[in-house]
């Protein structure tokens, strides 16, 4: 079986985040990690290959250079290969941009299982995995909580407000998974050394017959007009408790309609 994984570079949750002169993300001012949600997609990946001898794992993103730093540590963690989709020209692509890149790379390399996070931390849609399923003109079975391939289809659980859905689709087919599948591995030091020899391709816009005025900032469907920095925390108040502290929370709290 054939298992590609699309992962994301994203800026760290936990640093300062903003958007650039442009009303672009800034990726540049602060620390950028592998999409904590797509690790999520990794395990799984892993687990299904555990468990099919002869089973491949190729991981595929888009970025510009530092976006291999997602690839070497979905690598550390395991699997075969990564691919990297880098062009200038892509800076500024938004999602529909983003999952005809994702299609046209996966239908260039093949694959069974094309595996997803249910969103990226940075942009937090969630509808690219449906989208590449719709250029692919395969099957979608997204934000599965649990996830099993084998006997040419993949069937999984996915859980709503009011049910407990079971679907299966057969193979190709896309799917994304919830951060409810199950932790994922930590890359140990020998994973960590062994990324770095792993194959690792790259590839352009004209690799993948994807014309530039379709991607970028001058493809993108959606434009941000304005960005206001969010203005820094204050100091919070404190209640002092000489027997009446009580009473003093609960004005508090009434105060601002909590109660």
């Amino acid at each position: 079986m054939k298992i590609l994984v699309c992962v994301k570079h994203v800026p760290d949750a936990t640093s300062e985040r903003g958007f650039d002169p442009d009303g672009l993300t800034d990726r540049e001012s602060g620390d950028a990690v592998l999409s904590e949600l797509d690790e999520y997609a990794v395990e799984q990946a892993l687990r299904i290959a555990e468990s099919d001898t002869g089973a491949e794992v190729t991981y595929l993103t888009i970025g510009p250079a530092a976006a291999k730093a997602a690839l070497l540590k979905a690598l550390a963690m395991g699997g075969d290969r990564g691919v990297h989709v880098v062009d200038d020209r892509l800076r500024g692509t938004d999602a529909p941009g983003t999952a005809l890149i994702l299609a046209k790379a996966a239908r260039r390399l093949g694959f069974d299982l094309l595996m997803c996070g249910m969103a990226s931390t940075d942009g937090g849609m969630g509808a690219v995995p449906a989208m590449i399923a719709e250029h692919l003109a395969v099957p979608a079975a997204t934000y599965l909580s649990e996830v099993r391939a084998g006997g040419g289809a993949v069937s999984g659980v996915r859980e709503t407000e009011t049910a407990r859905l079971h679907v299966r689709a057969g193979l190709p087919a896309v799917v994304s998974v919830t951060d409810r599948t199950g932790e994922a591995r930590y890359p140990s030091f020998k994973g960590i050394l062994a990324a770095k020899k792993k194959p690792l391709v790259s590839l352009g816009l004209d690799d993948l017959d994807v014309p530039a005025e379709r991607v970028g900032k001058t493809g993108s469907r959606s434009t941000v007009e304005q960005a206001t920095k969010r203005p820094p925390r204050t100091a919070g108040q404190i209640v002092p408790d000489g027997g009446e502290g009580g009473i003093a929370l609960a004005d508090f709290l009434a105060t601002r309609k909590f109660i």
